[in-house]
């Protein structure tokens, strides 16, 4: 689905986000602590938005991973006309099992990650085990708003999206009609207190979450343990 939406993905996502993808993006990358000489691992990298947030911010190491070689090949078209030469380094390779040795990394971030997984709770004890102990971990994915929001984030999702996608073409028709559906899913059978259970169950201490803007997204953060 994704392999046409690279050149369009980072200008049509914060479009039909009403603007707001980008803000939940920034606000993920604050939770990472990181700096000068760190090594971060973002997981479903896409055209690399979160990498070089982290890059640009943080001044660390950045090794972004990513299933699509489609959307990689855009991140890195982006970093090559990018005069900044980000010290960031593009892989191909899956969420669930990663090319990478134990504690590897310092920090860990991951956006829209855990909802394309068949085993969620399996998946976040493969990204924890490549974390050094102590190292932050934080992940963003959609929420499903609640009270006021609800029934016009369901017009949206419903209605809104799909026509969206049709006109906007190139492979956003697809993903205009997988959305909607796919964060109710998601969020019906991992709220929030499930989610963090989670992360604890997978290894991952001191975790907090919070839903952001109108409830349309959830960043969750936490430690490794030992």
């Amino acid at each position: 689905m994704f392999a046409p939406l690279g050149p369009t993905y980072e200008r049509w996502a914060s479009l039909l986000s009403f603007g707001q993808d980008p803000a939940w993006r920034r606000f993920l990358v604050s939770r990472v602590e990181a700096g000068p000489g760190d090594r971060v691992l973002d997981v479903a990298t896409g055209t690399g938005a979160v990498a070089r947030e982290l890059a640009q911010t943080k001044g660390c190491y950045v090794c972004g991973l990513d299933q699509s070689p489609e959307m990689l090949a855009e991140a890195q078209r982006r970093l090559d006309a990018d005069p900044a030469r980000l010290p960031i380094r593009l892989i191909e390779g899956t969420a669930d099992s990663l090319p990478f040795r134990d504690g590897e990394f310092d920090a860990l971030t991951f956006t829209y990650l855990l909802r394309y997984v068949d085993d969620p709770a399996a998946t976040l004890r493969e990204l924890a085990r490549v974390v050094r102990p102590g190292g932050t971990i934080v992940g963003l994915e959609f929420g499903v708003p609640r009270r006021l929001w609800r029934p016009l984030w369901d017009l949206w999702v419903d209605v809104g999206l799909p026509t969206a996608g049709l006109v906007i073409g190139g492979g956003w028709q697809e993903a205009g009609s997988f959305l909607g559906p796919s964060i109710r899913d998601f969020a019906a059978r991992w709220p929030l207190p499930r989610l963090v259970a989670a992360w604890r169950a997978a290894g991952i201490g001191e975790v907090h979450g919070r839903r952001l803007s109108l409830g349309g997204g959830i960043v969750t953060w936490g430690r490794r343990t030992a």
